[in-house]
């Protein structure tokens, strides 16, 4: 059977091609990118979604990637038996990070995309329906967020983007939600490796520990579909290893 990766990422690659050249594409992956990485003070302006170009980067390089690596780490740590009946998706984007859980559980359950732009929830809604998911999208500013109860979360590539206050009171809401839930809500957050973007991450990472939470660093060799690979190499990088961190609570089981 064809993987449902493969035919979303064609997807969303013929409908953005539709407005835009191969090297419009080529040329706002490279923009974006050095955003994320030497601009990283500038994303919360809103800067990395600020013109077409951007979100058709985003939508067709960034989060297939994003979803393949979540979908290896949520493979790698069992996550997918996780018994919760929804999914709530932190700083959703085009929910790429809620989809790659949900797929590998039987049955998926519904997955509520949370974020903040309009465009990301119109996209994260496409995402839900081409999957077939159970899904809602909601308008929220992550540091208004309520968890519901029973309800796992994950956050990847959201939490870095918070500013210290926020961070820290989703911190607390997270532990409150294991806390208060019948059977401890499973929580999955994943962020790039690099330290110098995340310092926060050495906190948490020593109260997930204290408590049943893992924290492990990964780096998969992944052969991607051939349209993502000719975009990497023609915006000069290298996404053929996968790399990333994550700080996983399984919950207690049922």
């Amino acid at each position: 059977m064809d993987d449902p990766f493969t035919n979303w990422f064609d997807a969303l690659y013929e409908r953005h091609l539709q407005t835009l050249s191969f090297q419009e594409l080529r040329r706002a992956v490279q923009a974006l990118s050095i955003l994320y990485v030497e601009r990283r003070g500038r994303i919360g302006r809103g800067t990395a979604l600020d013109g077409a170009g951007k979100r058709a980067a985003f939508a067709c390089y960034f989060a297939p990637l994003h979803f393949l690596l979540v979908r290896e780490i949520v493979r790698a740590l069992g996550a997918g038996k996780a018994a919760t009946p929804a999914i709530l998706d932190l700083g959703c984007g085009t929910g790429a990070g809620g989809a790659a859980w949900a797929l590998e559980m039987d049955p998926p359950p519904k997955v509520i995309g949370v974020d903040r732009s309009p465009w990301a929830l119109h996209e994260a809604k496409r995402t839900y329906s081409f999957f077939r998911l159970r899904a809602a999208v909601r308008s929220l500013d992550l540091s208004t967020l309520r968890v519901p109860p029973e309800t796992g979360v994950i956050a990847a590539f959201a939490v870095n983007e918070m500013d210290g206050p926020s961070r820290d009171r989703l911190r607390r809401k997270l532990q409150t939600a294991q806390t208060v839930s019948k059977h401890g809500a499973p929580v999955l957050i994943i962020e790039a490796i690099a330290r110098r973007a995340a310092l926060w991450w050495a906190e948490w990472s020593k109260e997930w520990k204290d408590t049943i939470g893992l924290e492990r660093e990964w780096r998969f060799h992944i052969q991607l579909p051939e349209r993502l690979s000719l975009l990497d190499k023609a915006a000069g990088l290298d996404h053929r290893e996968l790399t990333g961190r994550s700080l996983w609570l399984p919950g207690r089981p049922t």
